[in-house]
């Protein structure tokens, strides 16, 4: 089994971008959602798919299980996706104090939001949060991208 220890917050401001290395167009879209799984079909830069099941988030930590599959395939499956469950959105990959930050702007829905997750490899792992980071959000599913989707209040 697949396992993620990722741990969200919300961005105060835009100085990410002058730590940014790596900047990704992603659109994704939700297939099935239940308490205990969720599944998603992304595209990401036009070029890459993936299809990814995740299992009941339980604190920060939940299984996950991603593949990639062909883009045409991914893009297909998209288009399954109800228009209410699909996000579009651009991704900042940041590296700082040797973590991986994932800085995520929102296009549609959420147009204004902006998230950032870290992964770790254990919950209680110890980290400098960088500045441009505001309240942790982990632990509140109005964040989750899964509710994101369909239910986005104005930011």
């Amino acid at each position: 089994m697949g396992k993620e220890i990722e741990r969200k917050y919300l961005v105060v401001d835009r100085t990410f971008k002058n730590y940014a290395v790596e900047t990704h167009h992603i659109v994704q879209g939700y297939l099935s959602k239940t308490p205990e799984a969720t599944v998603r079909v992304r595209v990401i830069d036009k070029s890459n798919g993936y299809i990814t099941v995740k299992g009941l988030t339980i604190g920060a930590v939940r299984g996950e299980w991603e593949y990639e599959i062909p883009v045409d395939e991914a893009l297909e499956l998209l288009e399954l996706s109800p228009r209410n469950q699909i996000i579009d959105k651009i991704r900042h990959i940041v590296y700082l104090d040797n973590f991986r930050w994932e800085v995520d702007e929102f296009i549609h829905p959420c147009k204004g939001l902006v998230l950032a997750e870290i992964e770790l490899t254990r919950e209680d792992e110890v980290f400098t949060v960088p500045p441009f980071i505001g309240l942790e959000v982990t632990d509140n599913p109005k964040y989750y991208n899964s509710n994101l989707a369909n239910n986005c209040e104005p930011v």
